[in-house]
């Protein structure tokens, strides 16, 4: 600040704002819970949060100022102060007017007199930028709890509805087995299927016994037959090759004396 009309200023703004914010920031911080706040109150937290750093913003850029007019008086001074000698040794040579080096030094004084003031300046602004500082911090630490508690509710809400479809699904199992075990037992449609399947079984079983029966009879008179045939073509089952020459041999015997008699009477007959 050039003059005492900026630190009064500084100071109402001090007063003004940080005093409002300050009860404003105090009841949020207070009111919110992470744990059972609403989406609406961290809206509301966030838009505070958003309040407090756009006058963190001003109140940086207003200790900048501050501290560069500290830093520019303390050069004004200081080279005002090593100009001393030079125009004390100008004022006995007669090279400069009194009234000069009077109205230097009256400007001089004045500066030494406000440099305590822009000290104080720059450091009330400097104490309301880390007051905002702190504010901020602590909003974003608040709304970072937020988030976390809101994501493990979210978290806890999915594995809770999952648990919940679950055990659903083994209702409607538990529902669907009962309700078949008893379709089972007590259906009409299928006791009547069930004794419809046990009759035909039995029928079959007595159509096989039958069948059986009437078979028996043809099955004797069939190996009656093979045997009659087996007897009369003869049983030449299991013989040797010598066997059966002999066999044939035999044959052809008989049929050789069988015919000779035969030939003898044709002759006796002649004569």
């Amino acid at each position: 600040m050039s003059n005492l009309n900026g630190w009064g200023l500084t100071a109402r703004l001090i007063s003004k704002h940080f005093g409002a914010l300050g009860d404003k920031v105090s009841e949020a911080i207070a009111n919110f819970d992470p744990e059972t706040a609403t989406e609406a109150d961290r809206d509301r937290l966030a838009a505070t949060l958003r309040e407090t750093a756009q006058k963190l913003a001003a109140a940086r850029s207003s200790f900048d100022k501050e501290h560069m007019d500290v830093v520019r008086l303390r050069e004004l001074i200081a080279n005002d102060e090593k100009a001393t000698a030079t125009l004390a040794d100008r004022l006995a040579s007669g090279k400069i007017s009194e009234a000069t080096v009077s109205l230097f030094c009256d400007e001089l004084e004045a500066n030494k007199a406000r440099l305590p003031v822009e000290m104080q300046e720059e450091a009330d602004a400097q104490e309301y930028m880390n007051e905002l500082q702190k504010i901020v911090d602590a909003f974003s630490k608040q709304l970072a709890d937020f988030d976390a508690a809101a994501k493990k509710a979210l978290q806890n809400l999915a594995a809770a509805k999952a648990q919940k479809d679950l055990q659903q699904l083994r209702v409607e199992r538990q529902e669907q087995l009962s309700n078949l075990s008893v379709m089972q037992s007590h259906s009409t449609a299928l006791n009547a299927l069930t004794r419809r399947a046990q009759n035909v079984s039995n029928e079959a079983a007595g159509l096989r016994i039958v069948a059986d029966i009437t078979q028996k009879p043809l099955d004797q008179a069939a190996e009656i037959d093979a045997i009659r045939k087996s007897v009369a073509q003869g049983d030449t089952t299991g013989e040797t090759t010598l066997e059966r020459l002999k066999r044939l041999s035999g044959q052809n015997v008989a049929v050789a004396a069988a015919a000779a008699p035969a030939s003898t009477a044709s002759v006796a007959s002649a004569a």
